[in-house]
């Protein structure tokens, strides 16, 4: 295949040429989350002719991805995310070397991901999977594309790159100084799939306005985009957080997040097994999201915000089911009921209602 021919459209453009595909074709990326954001990244980059681009994604693909993570099929439900996007990526991009890592991102091996490539792209949907990457990124001097989600709206920013004068753009802790701990993901509030779109498209743009030298990135603002009424505004950055400070947090945090963590094996109850046990009198179903779409009655509701082992009445004669949308939250739950009774007989439906 003629590469010239195949980035033809790309390179009449007289801001690229051949010089910027050439740049493009000798840079490396990290997209760390294969879902909404991460998987049309990989895509369009790979398209757009990057030389090496390494994937990384823990979780499988589900039905409820599907209506806006449009790379994946109907036959891919349960198949590893990194795995089915790079063999999607490896028959229509002959000239990017794909690779991927089918295990979460964590401060273990945050360094050895990011060492070789020139620019991270974040396209997770966890807090303080950002706020890893971002502090990483800023004490090995990496350039950040960020993206994030809330409802309808979409936020956008490069974060940590060289300036002229030698220092360095400001990063993620400069818009939001620390991680939060009350703001749910897409499973739990929802998402239309044209603001997952037009994030990743803009994270795209960002990334190769980085490589050409073309445009001006967003850098030391945040772009934040409303999907419903299409306004946009972009918020002033200042830089206060050195990579001195930020050196000094990234030893004391952990940057835990139970979505991307394993699950104790025998804590587990798969929906085909609760299937069979449903309406049992020493069965106990405890739900830990409000208004969840439930295709069987629960004992009690209890969000996870105001879940409290401590003060729920139990029976060391029943078998207590905790369930939410994925089986994140009820995860949690069932680690503080395992917790303050170590004796009861406490189960996490395995992958949770979307599974069921």
């Amino acid at each position: 295949m003629d590469k010239n021919q195949l980035f033809k459209r790309q390179i009449t453009l007289s801001e690229i040429g051949e010089e910027g595909q050439k740049k493009l074709q000798n840079t490396s990326v990290l997209v760390v989350g294969c879902g909404g954001l991460g998987s049309p990244i990989a895509v369009y980059l790979a398209s757009s002719g990057l030389g090496k681009i390494h994937l990384v994604d823990f979780d499988t693909i589900d039905e409820t991805n599907l209506h806006r993570q449009v790379f994946y099929a109907l036959d891919d439900v349960g198949k590893p995310k990194a795995e089915v996007l790079s063999n999607f990526i490896k028959k229509r991009a002959p000239f990017t070397e794909v690779s991927f890592t089918n295990k979460p991102i964590t401060k273990d091996n945050v360094f050895e991901l990011i060492s070789d490539v020139d620019i991270v792209v974040d396209g997770t949907d966890s807090l303080p999977t950002k706020y890893l990457l971002n502090d990483a990124c800023v004490i090995k001097s990496k350039p950040l594309v960020y993206g994030s989600l809330y409802k309808f709206d979409g936020y956008v920013a490069t974060f940590n790159v060289l300036q002229k004068e030698g220092n360095y753009s400001t990063n993620l802790r400069d818009a939001f100084p620390e991680i939060a701990t009350d703001i749910p993901n897409c499973s739990t509030t929802g998402t239309l799939n044209a603001i997952v779109g037009m994030i990743a498209t803009a994270q795209i743009n960002e990334v190769l306005k980085l490589i050409t030298g073309i445009g001006k990135p967003i850098i030391n603002e945040l772009l934040i985009y409303n999907a419903l009424q299409n306004t946009q505004l972009k918020m002033k950055l200042k830089s206060v957080f050195t990579k001195d400070k930020i050196t000094k947090l990234f030893e004391a945090q952990t940057y835990f997040d139970l979505a991307c963590s394993s699950q104790n094996p025998d804590w587990q109850i798969s929906p085909k097994a609760l299937k069979k046990r449903i309406g049992e009198q020493n069965l106990e179903l405890i739900a830990v999201l409000p208004n969840l779409k439930l295709p069987f009655k629960v004992d009690k509701t209890i969000p996870i915000q105001q879940f409290d082992a401590t003060k729920i009445e139990i029976d060391y004669a029943k078998t207590y089911v905790m369930v939410c949308h994925r089986g994140f939250n009820s995860y949690k739950a069932t680690e503080k009921m395992k917790k303050v009774y170590p004796e009861l007989n406490v189960l996490n439906l395995t992958g949770g209602i979307s599974s069921y």
